[in-house]
């Protein structure tokens, strides 16, 4: 067992996990796609987009609630995506004695 080669691999895996979370961008809707929510991996909203039917003057709680729901949903795919990239990156990754 090389020790040193395998910190390296994970350091690589670990750098290259990174790098993709950084460049991942997900997107979620609310509403039939009334509020739509753009979020990267860093869990930061990139944009928003309201519909004319969202916006509604006479009922602000339901936008407010349009807007939750589709924020609360990007960041929810947000750790499923992430999630996914460490387990994909976790099967690459060989520890002696263990299946």
């Amino acid at each position: 067992m090389n020790l040193g080669k395998m910190m390296k691999d994970l350091q690589k895996m670990q750098e290259r996990l990174q790098a993709e979370v950084e460049t991942l961008e997900v997107e979620a809707s609310a509403g039939g796609g009334a509020v739509t929510a753009r979020m990267n991996g860093r869990k930061h909203l990139v944009s928003l987009r309201l519909s004319p039917e969202a916006i509604t003057p006479d009922d602000p709680g339901m936008m407010e609630d349009l807007i939750l729901a589709a924020v609360n949903d990007a960041v929810r795919r947000v750790d499923a995506e992430v999630e996914r990239l460490t387990q994909g990156m976790a099967m690459g990754v060989k520890i002696p004695g263990m299946r």
